[in-house]
């Protein structure tokens, strides 16, 4: 099991080694009943000493995320963040712990589990095999690998609930799916030869040159040679953190963060220190103080109608934010997903529109509010970091598929703002009913921030509510929310939940909702807990 530790001083060795091994069980990388390596062998793996290593177990037993079981070793705990994993749907027999019986009376050691058996159908997505399947392939729970969380995976797929308020998406019925679909086949039919040919390493320049058009109207002053087309700004956000970010490297994110950009920097192994925010966006006095302990590579931000808590970061903070850039020389990435989703007026600028010497690398999703299969988005920068971007993206993918490129690109380029114009209306609609839902039937000590664009409320819960409970009685009622825990770094108990009002019909979201509220107060009451 490869953990990378960060010996330059800062957190302690023991929480950092609890830290990933948390974030591995929370995300399911580590399932249910699996045996974690023993003190010793953990040890020598990592190059410290067993008293580290027994202090980062009693941290996992001391949260719930371990069990220790006399003479047999630690074993992961059943998950209380009311998710399952791949462990939960194997087929288990009520032995002595450390057994897992079989049909043919097969053993396996590896494993513990402590509800006394009966079988699950498998998870969605056909990942859960069955312990036959496990038996076969046990040899790879001890191959390392450098995958240390993975909630992107764990959380945000399509759900098969009824009431999918988890992910962050807008419903089919508002995109132009149709418009697009149409132009992809007249493409095809036209010029087939596109399926046979690999785009351009930086994009097609048609498209680049539509989008930069887009840009200058926003107050980013680029050209085409400064955009690079990426499939979806999560790749455009790995590409930054495989070029630029590497062990021990200091990056900086609000707190709460886009769990995608959290699951990135984990995997590259940086220190991420998180920055707290208030209704005008990330703390810049408490990032400076931090700064002046310990000096950033990369600052990560969403600074409007931020995911996963809507708020906006104020024209001030984004200037003091770009002068501390300069001043240590590192780098800002600006995620852009919503900017063009505003309900009220239009947000501050973007901290690219006043970056004068390539600090800022932005960031703009354009799939996600058009046709997110076609996954197209831009990344704007300059100079060398824009050509070692360039770079990794050609030994990522050789190139985003040409033929998604151009089917959007009529679409961005003749009708897109008079889209986006009817889409914030809609969106708006939505996001005031769901906000005159939650003030009429939430139970008080609910709070929430009415935000002034983007797709998602965050709720705060009292810090009493057990969130991984009340996440099994939604499920149970077809409801699926986000877990605020997996918003943050290090993944420290949250009393957040967050609900996208977008990804629904308006009706179907209003039965929800309807159907939550109970499920609230009955938190709130402590029946819940």
């Amino acid at each position: 099991m490869r953990i990378e530790l960060s010996r330059a001083g800062g957190k302690p060795l023991p929480l950092q080694i609890s830290e990933a091994l948390g974030q591995r069980i929370s995300s399911g990388l580590l399932q249910k009943g699996t045996k974690l390596p023993s003190v010793r062998k953990l040890a020598v793996s990592l190059g410290v000493s067993q008293v580290t290593v027994s202090k980062a177990y009693a941290d996992l037993e001391r949260r719930g995320r371990i069990v220790r079981r006399q003479g047999l070793g630690c074993f992961v705990a059943p998950l209380k963040d009311g998710k399952q994993g791949a462990g939960d749907y194997l087929e288990r027999s009520a032995g002595r712990p450390g057994e897992q019986s079989s049909k043919d009376g097969n053993k396996n050691e590896n494993h513990w589990d402590d509800t006394g058996g009966g079988s699950r159908s498998p998870g969605r997505n056909g990942l859960h095999k069955e312990a036959g399947s496990r038996r076969k392939f046990a040899w790879q729970e001890d191959y390392g690998d450098y995958l240390p969380r993975a909630q992107l995976w764990r959380n945000f797929d399509y759900s098969e609930e009824e009431y999918s308020f988890h992910l962050a998406a807008i419903h089919s019925g508002m995109l132009p799916l149709k418009e697009i679909g149409e132009a992809m086949t007249r493409l095809v039919a036209k010029r087939p030869e596109l399926m046979s040919v690999y785009g351009n390493f930086q994009g097609d320049l048609g498209l680049r040159e539509v989008m930069t058009a887009h840009l200058r109207a926003r107050g980013i002053p680029l050209s085409a040679d400064n955009l690079m087309i990426t499939s979806g700004t999560q790749q455009g956000i790995d590409l930054v953190a495989r070029t630029f970010v590497g062990p021990g490297d200091a990056v900086y994110l609000e707190a709460p963060s886009y769990t995608g950009a959290i699951d990135v920097f984990a995997g590259r192994g940086a220190e991420m220190i998180s920055v707290p925010m208030d209704q005008d966006g990330m703390r810049i006095d408490l990032l400076t103080k931090l700064c002046d302990r310990r000096p950033p590579k990369l600052i990560y931000t969403v600074p409007t109608f931020q995911n996963p808590s809507g708020i906006t970061m104020s024209m001030e903070r984004r200037q003091r934010l770009l002068e501390l850039a300069r001043s240590y020389r590192c780098l800002i990435v600006e995620d852009d997903p919503f900017s063009d989703l505003y309900f009220y007026s239009p947000p501050p600028a973007s901290i690219k529109s006043m970056d004068k010497d390539g600090h800022v690398i932005y960031m703009k999703s354009f799939s996600k509010v058009l046709a997110p299969g076609c996954r197209i988005a831009c990344v704007a920068a300059e100079g060398d970091i824009l050509e070692r971007l360039i770079a990794a993206k050609a030994a990522s993918d050789l190139g985003s598929p040409l033929l998604n490129q151009l089917a959007v690109l009529p679409f961005i380029a003749g009708k897109y703002d008079a889209y986006t114009k009817e889409l914030r209306a809609a969106l708006r609609s939505r996001m005031e009913r769901a906000a005159r839902l939650l003030k009429r039937y939430a139970p008080d000590g609910v709070k929430w921030r009415l935000p002034g664009g983007g797709l998602n409320l965050w709720l705060e819960l009292p810090a009493s509510v057990n969130i991984g409970e009340l996440y099994r009685r939604a499920s149970r009622q077809g409801i699926s929310f986000l877990a605020g825990h997996v918003c943050y770094a290090g993944e420290p108990p949250s009393s957040h939940i967050r609900l996208c009002y977008a990804q629904m019909e308006e009706a179907q979201m209003e039965r929800g909702l309807l159907l939550l509220m109970p499920l609230l107060k009955e938190a709130m009451n402590s029946r819940i807990m």
